[in-house]
């Protein structure tokens, strides 16, 4: 990409199309470089993993959980399983990404949210004024795209910043 950008975000979340989006990113973007002479930062890579709430994880609705009783009693020991089970997930996934970055120098932040990926990515595109985001396909076809929807297409009409998709190379 032609010009120096500040703030470049990829959303991961432990896919070969994902991390492949990162490697990308690392290969094309040119980042605005640090400028001794100047007060400007240089410009880096944030790269975000989203998180699904427990009880989206866990499949169920985000209720209270009953336990053989009335339903109002939640059991705390699951949920905190669950959110164990997935903080483990998502530092694999950032040492992945990481360890990618480290190869080839790169200057990056890693930031994680808990919510709806659509909606989040979003979020952080905007809170982050980025200048960019990058995402890996999943190669949604026309029909999976219509019923399943599309992180890009939402973001490119929510957030005010270009999206680019990375599709895998065969």
């Amino acid at each position: 990409m032609a010009g120096k950008l500040n703030c470049v975000i990829v959303s991961v979340d432990g896919s070969e199309e994902s991390m492949n989006a990162l490697n990308w990113t690392l290969d094309n973007i040119n980042l605005k470089p640090h400028d001794p002479d100047s007060q400007e930062s240089q410009g880096f890579i944030v790269i975000l993993h989203v998180q699904s709430p427990p009880s989206i994880a866990a499949g169920l609705n985000p209720g209270a959980i009953p336990f053989g009783g009335p339903s109002d009693v939640e059991v705390p020991a699951f949920t905190a399983a669950i959110e164990a089970h997935q903080k483990r997930i998502t530092q694999a996934i950032l040492d992945h990404a990481l360890e990618i970055c480290a190869k080839k120098n790169a200057n990056v932040k890693t930031q994680v949210v808990i919510g709806d990926p659509k909606e989040k990515i979003c979020d952080a595109v905007e809170e982050m004024n980025a200048d960019l985001l990058v995402m890996g396909s999943r190669a949604f076809g026309p029909i999976k795209r219509m019923f399943l929807g599309s992180v890009s297409n939402y973001c490119t009409n929510h957030a005010q910043c270009p999206v680019i998709i990375v599709k895998a190379t065969p």
